[in-house]
């Protein structure tokens, strides 16, 4: 049996069409041994998380037992979010989260995109959770993963000298990753 993958994509208008370069080198890189799934997201301006978390459980609910988590942007802050605030009754192998935003502020936009300040202590036990982030990413400054690192001491940290907010396009660090656990 193929080990599921699924891979929530960044936001923003055209954020499924870019993500899919990310997609495919992951399949490519994983290569048959995994089944990558790559729904795309809703874009529902009524809901404070424009209708992610509802799509990332019905994603999760017909997923696999073991199941292997990746986020890039918006999906990975909202994969956080999910994990800490949802019992999904899977078993999460790993968590790959790239060029993470981490929400702030008063805005009335942000509210559902903020995590609560306890949101570490709800994510699944035992999961291992990795962090990419480039140096360069001219979307999600490299400062935001400092604050990651201070909230998320057990991740597995990877600097990135360069790529951009798009890794190049090259998910073959995250591939190698997945290939450890």
């Amino acid at each position: 049996m193929k080990r599921q993958v699924l891979f929530i994509h960044g936001g923003g208008i055209g954020g499924f069409e870019e993500d899919q370069k990310l997609a495919t080198s992951l399949r490519k890189v994983l290569g048959t041994a995994y089944e990558v799934h790559y729904p795309q997201m809703p874009a529902d301006e009524s809901k404070p998380d424009f209708g992610w978390l509802q799509k990332i459980d019905s994603e999760v609910s017909v997923s696999s037992i073991d199941l292997i988590l990746v986020g890039h942007s918006l999906g990975a802050s909202l994969l956080l979010k999910y994990l800490s605030e949802n019992e999904h009754g899977r078993k999460i192998t790993g968590v790959f989260l790239i060029a993470t935003p981490f929400w702030s502020g008063n805005e009335d936009w942000v509210q559902g995109l903020k995590l609560s300040e306890d949101f570490p202590r709800h994510l699944p036990k035992d999961t291992p959770v990795f962090l990419y982030h480039c140096r360069d990413d001219e979307e999600v400054t490299f400062d935001t993963l400092e604050i990651y690192k201070q909230k998320l001491p057990n991740a597995v940290i990877r600097q990135i000298e360069s790529g951009g907010h798009q890794l190049n396009n090259d998910l073959s660090v995250v591939g190698k990753d997945i290939n450890s656990l």
